[in-house]
């Protein structure tokens, strides 16, 4: 399976806006055109990324650099966003997806940890990353279960 990451920009960002998850899957992530908007305003370090099989768009990810605060205690990199749209979903693209953006960001930041978080109740994007190498940390940030990708 042929999986490659492109910028969100002009030529593309309407049609990742209007990607979806499942009715059930929407109290677990922010809709894409909210991230792209976080991505635009929002001081942080935020890189979105429209996820693509061969040339059909079929997901959408953040890749989010936050210095230490009161809400998370270290310098990190995390993956803030990550979703496959609903009709792509249980075909195998995401578990593609994740295995090349971890390859990528291994290569390109090859001393650093990666993070992402979920909403505990998340049973299938947990299931997915752990699956994946990531490990729950046991932290929570903003409730959402913390894991850790270890360089």
């Amino acid at each position: 399976m042929t999986i490659t990451f492109k910028k969100v920009d002009s030529s593309n960002y309407k049609k990742c806006s209007l990607l979806k998850v499942n009715d059930n899957q929407k109290d677990f992530i922010a809709p894409n055109w909210y991230s792209v908007l976080e991505a635009v305003y929002e001081k942080e370090e935020k890189r979105t990324y429209a996820i693509y099989h061969e040339e059909e768009m079929v997901g959408f990810l953040m890749l989010c650099y936050y210095p230490a605060s009161d809400i998370y205690d270290k310098d990190s990199w995390w993956m803030d966003r990550f979703m496959i749209a609903k009709d792509f979903q249980g075909k195998g693209y995401g578990k593609a997806s994740l295995k090349k953006f971890m390859e990528d960001f291994q290569k390109n930041y090859p001393k650093e940890a990666l993070r992402t978080s979920t909403v505990k109740e998340n049973h299938v994007a947990i299931t997915l990353y752990e699956h994946s190498g990531f490990q729950r940390t046991g932290e929570f940030v903003e409730e959402e279960a913390v894991l850790l990708m270890e360089e």
